[in-house]
């Protein structure tokens, strides 16, 4: 199971040359990995009122072709690894071409603590929200 979302590249996100920053796919992959977790009946905002946050261990960006101004994008996002203290996304950035078709730009990927929003300290996210551990872990997808 995976997630895909739409985005439009903006003119903010763009340089003098039309093309998007790189420091727009964080972002963009951002709002997949939003996407993926309400596919799981729940949001972030219910990770954190559960007590939960999930900062970022490592990140990858891998460009292949430039996003321009005004493309249509879709990111894919992915659950490629998950214990009870962390997960990993995959993400994939592909411009949507005037006849339908794809254009894969770059992908990715982001690993993400669990910790206590409190202390900081790891959680086991199996323990504190063990439905939503197994719906994740049962939907991941091995590359």
């Amino acid at each position: 199971m995976h997630s895909r979302t739409k985005v439009k590249v903006r003119y903010a996100e763009t340089d003098k040359m039309g093309i998007a920053h790189h420091s727009n796919y964080p972002v963009w992959y951002e709002i997949g990995r939003g996407d993926f977790i309400r596919l799981f009946d729940t949001s972030y905002v219910e990770l954190e009122q559960a007590g939960i946050m999930t900062p970022l261990r490592n990140l990858s960006c891998h460009f292949k072709l430039p996003a321009k101004y005004d493309d249509e994008l879709i990111i894919r996002t992915w659950c490629i690894s998950m214990t009870a203290a962390r997960i990993e996304f995959s993400y994939s950035v592909k411009r949507i071409n005037p006849d339908g078709s794809e254009t894969e730009l770059g992908y990715g990927t982001t690993e993400h603590g669990f910790v206590d929003s409190t202390t900081f300290r790891p959680v086991s996210i199996k323990k504190r929200l063990p439905k939503l551990y197994e719906k994740i872990n049962s939907n991941i997808k091995h590359f």
